[in-house]
């Protein structure tokens, strides 16, 4: 099976999943993350929405929803979400330096200052 086949039936297949139940977080975590990679910002950032509603107290869930905020443009909000999720427990402040998500942060003094925890 080639990836780009193997990624197509990946989407298919959670996406069913959550046809079938709107609420499986098991399924929302993958299908957010093959959204992603596939470019499709608004779906992942969507997927990531609901998933914070889901598990409000997640930092990782908040850390993710902070990147796809990140991708689609929303510097503001990326920014709060993602000290929201430093708040609740996030500590990985060396993925964050580096994570390709929050490339366009990267210059903001905020994002600076809160990546200097490290």
């Amino acid at each position: 099976m080639r990836k780009n086949d193997y990624d197509e039936f990946e989407l298919k297949f959670f996406e069913r999943l959550l046809k079938a139940n709107p609420h499986f977080v098991d399924a929302m975590h993958p299908l957010a993350e093959a959204y992603t990679r596939k470019g499709l910002y608004e779906k992942g950032l969507e997927i990531d929405r609901r998933l914070s509603k889901l598990c409000p107290g997640d930092p990782i869930v908040h850390y993710n929803l902070a990147c796809s905020l990140a991708l689609v443009g929303s510097k503001e909000e990326s920014l709060n979400v993602l000290k929201t999720s430093i708040k609740m427990g996030y500590r990985d402040f060396h993925h964050m330096q580096r994570d390709p998500d929050l490339k366009s942060l990267r210059e903001d003094p905020r994002f600076q200052k809160l990546t200097k925890k490290s």
